[in-house]
């Protein structure tokens, strides 16, 4: 069940579970210990992909202003297990639908993984960039215009 909710609204528990995946995925699984917390999820809207209670999948969207002129989608993940099931399409399309109509955004931004790219262009995103390296790690910066 996808939900998207604000940084007040995430219980505590949701919280703690949101930040154990993010670690595991991108510092553990990707051997890149880098600064998680940048305080912008404070100010970010969560999509929570929960199944039988756990948190499966998860992205964050960030409102235009914060980092960009337009809603940045970022720290895009699912847990490994769930991966190969065309989950992360399923919720990346809720929240491009809703950053068109709640945010009235018709412009999205995104850095994508070098690996994941091609998901990104089938959901319609252009690369905007050249290759560069985050964290030691390749992507590109693309963008879909709604």
């Amino acid at each position: 069940m996808i939900s998207i909710k604000k940084f007040e609204q995430l219980s505590k528990a949701e919280l703690y579970e949101i930040i154990v995946n993010r670690i595991n995925v991108f510092v553990v699984e990707q051997n890149c210990p880098y600064a998680d917390c940048d305080n912008l999820d404070q100010q970010a809207y969560h999509l929570l992909n929960k199944k039988s209670g756990e948190i499966i999948s998860y992205l964050r969207i960030i409102p235009a202003g914060l980092v960009y002129n337009q809603p940045v989608i970022g720290r895009v993940l699912v847990k490994a297990e769930y991966r190969k099931q065309k989950i992360a399409s399923k919720m990346l399309t809720e929240a491009i639908n809703f950053i068109k109509t709640e945010l009235q955004a018709n412009k999205i931004k995104l850095s994508a993984q070098e690996y994941v790219l091609n998901l990104y262009r089938q959901l319609g995103f252009q690369q905007v960039s050249d290759r560069y390296l985050e964290d030691g790690i390749p992507h590109y910066e693309m963008q879909l215009e709604l």
